[in-house]
C-alpha cells in the first residue's frame, strides 16, 4: 500500500489530519479489524482511550441505523471507520474531487491507485467480462442493461451481444472513448437527469464502483427507482469481513482511501439492501482473470513504493482470487 503521508501530501488527496507518530493505531476491536498490538498494559489502555476519542456518532448509509462508528486506524491521512451495527468501513475525507481525479490519469498508471494501463490490457478485461456476462445471464438473460462507471466500454461490448446497453461514466475521456465505439454513454455521475435520459432498465451494474461513490446508498436508492420490477442491480466490491482483510488491517490491498470511500461487509451490504427493499439473491467471491501487469503494478504500490508502469506484456493474466473481494445480485421484487 502506499506510504503513510502528512495531512500537507499531495498524494493524501482529500485526507485531513496529521499522521500517528506512532504509525497504525490499533484499537480493542482491532481483533476483528485486523491483527492485535503487542505492548505493555499501559500503552493498549492509552490506545483504547485515544481509540474512543475518536470513535463518532453517524447515521450509517448501509443499515440506516444511527450508531457509533469505532475508530480503527489511519490511513493516507484518513481515519478509517467501521459502523458498530453492520460492520461498514467508511474513510473520513475533506474536500475529495472525484471529477478532477479520474481522469485519463487514473487508467494509465499515473495514479498509484489507479490502473497501469486499462486500454492496453482490454483483450484480457474483455475475456473476464465474458464471463460476468454468463453469469449475470443466469439471473436475467436480455433486456436492458445499464452500466454505471463503466469506463471505457469493455464489458458493454460483451454485454451487447446479449442486451441493449447503455453505461454511465464520470470520466470525460472513457466516455468519449466509449461513444467513438458505437456505445450510449454519457459522461457524469448517476444522478435524475442522467438516469432520465436513459429511461428504466432490467440489469444494472456497479463493478468495482460503489466503493467510489460519495453516497452510495442515495445512489443505489436512486437506480432502484429506474429499475422495473424483477430487475437486478449487480455489484462487485471488497468484502471488509474478509479473512484478508481483517489480518491485514491497514494494509489491506483496497485499504485505498480516499479513492476507495467504503468498505462493506457481506452483513453491511445485506443491511442495505433489506432497507432499500431489495433481496440478496446471490453473494460469492469468484476468481478473476487480473492482467499482470495490474498484480505487478499493485505488488509495488503495497510494497511501499511508488508504482510505476513497466514493461511487462499486458497480454498476460493470471487467475486470482483472494477472497476478499464479493459479487452480489440484488433484486427488486415484482408487482
Amino acid at each position: 500500500m502506499p506510504e503513510e503521508r502528512t495531512q500537507h501530501s499531495e498524494d493524501s488527496k482529500g485526507c485531513t489530519g496529521p499522521e500517528d507518530p506512532r504509525g497504525l493505531v490499533a484499537t480493542v476491536d482491532r481483533v476483528e479489524g485486523g491483527a492485535t498490538p503487542i505492548g505493555t498494559s499501559s500503552t493498549k489502555r492509552h490506545e483504547v482511550f485515544e481509540s474512543r476519542v475518536r470513535d463518532r456518532s453517524h447515521v450509517c448509509v448501509a443499515c440506516g441505523q444511527a450508531s457509533v462508528h469505532r475508530f480503527l486506524y489511519r490511513k493516507n491521512g484518513c481515519e478509517i471507520l467501521r459502523c458498530e451495527q453492520c460492520g461498514l468501513g467508511r474513510a473520513e475525507t475533506m474536500g475529495f474531487e472525484p471529477e478532477s481525479y479520474y481522469t485519463s490519469d487514473y487508467f494509465s498508471g499515473e495514479r498509484p491507485d489507479g490502473y497501469a494501463d486499462y486500454i492496453g490490457t482490454e483483450n484480457i478485461l474483455r475475456r473476464e467480462f465474458a464471463g460476468t456476462v454468463e453469469f449475470i445471464r443466469k439471473f436475467r438473460a436480455s433486456g436492458r442493461l445499464l452500466d454505471v462507471g463503466c469506463a471505457y466500454g469493455f464489458f458493454l461490448h460483451e454485454a451487447k451481444r446479449f442486451f441493449d446497453v447503455s453505461g454511465i461514466e464520470l470520466a470525460e475521456d472513457a466516455a468519449e472513448h466509449c461513444r467513438r465505439s458505437g456505445l450510449n454513454v454519457l459522461t457524469g455521475q448517476a444522478d435524475e437527469t442522467l438516469l432520465g435520459r436513459l429511461g428504466t432498465t432490467d440489469v444494472i451494474v456497479l463493478l468495482d464502483v460503489i466503493e467510489h461513490l460519495p453516497s452510495p446508498r442515495d445512489t443505489i436508492a436512486l437506480l432502484v427507482n429506474h429499475l422495473d420490477p424483477g430487475g437486478i442491480i449487480v455489484i462487485t466490491t471488497g468484502d471488509f469481513g474478509s479473512l484478508y482483510s481483517r489480518v491485514a488491517g491497514a494494509h489491506w490491498r483496497l485499504m485505498t482511501p480516499p479513492q476507495h470511500l467504503w468498505f462493506f461487509s457481506q452483513a453491511s451490504m445485506q443491511a442495505m439492501a433489506t432497507s432499500l427493499g431489495l433481496e440478496v439473491e446471490h453473494l460469492d467471491h469468484p476468481w478473476k482473470v487480473v492482467p499482470l501487469s495490474l498484480i505487478s503494478f499493485q505488488l509495488t504500490r503495497m510494497s511501499g513504493l511508488r508504482p510505476k508502469r513497466i514493461a511487462i506484456s499486458n497480454r498476460l493474466g493470471l487467475p486470482v482470487n483472494l477472497f476478499d473481494a464479493m459479487r452480489v445480485v440484488l433484486r427488486k421484487p415484482s408487482r
